[in-house]
């Protein structure tokens, strides 16, 4: 088993003795998703701690887009449930990338795979060795930005 689901099982114990409400709901529902994700498809795996990564990554996305949601409908008691179980799933994730870090990145693989001359043909060929690197660091849709501003 993954080190990292073993630390999500201990902290969900603690919350449940603790009597953390948000946190102990927060963290079953992230180890259903894992498990959900270990069952599906042809056959059941074990997934690796980066794969866990990349399921938390998933659902700390889903949060910010449902708080989001919530805040412009103006229902900001859910908008608040959803930011909490969101920074409750960040403590697990690694440090997020800054845009500059990003920047530097994007600016390396360019160079790396030649792409500069090539323009926005070359997309896909930069985020092939990009993306790798960003996993669960940053999202995607601000790495392509990123790609598009300097390849464009």
């Amino acid at each position: 088993m993954s080190a990292l689901k073993d630390r999500l099982r201990a902290d969900l114990t603690t919350a449940i003795k603790a009597r953390d409400e948000v946190r102990s709901s927060t963290l079953r529902m992230v180890l259903t998703s894992i498990t959900n994700a270990e069952v599906a498809g042809k056959e059941a795996r074990e997934l690796t701690d980066d794969d866990i990564l990349g399921v938390l990554s998933s659902e700390a996305k889903r949060r910010r887009e449902a708080a989001t949601a919530f805040a412009e409908g103006g229902r900001e008691e859910m908008a608040a449930k959803e930011a909490a179980e969101g920074e409750v799933i960040a403590e697990y994730l690694p440090t997020p990338l800054t845009d500059a870090e990003i920047s530097e990145l994007v600016s390396a693989a360019i160079t790396r795979t030649g792409a500069a001359e090539e323009g926005m043909r070359a997309m896909g060929k930069v985020m092939g060795v990009v993306t790798p690197q960003v996993k669960g660091r940053a999202d995607g849709g601000a790495v392509a930005a990123e790609v598009r501003k300097q390849l464009g």
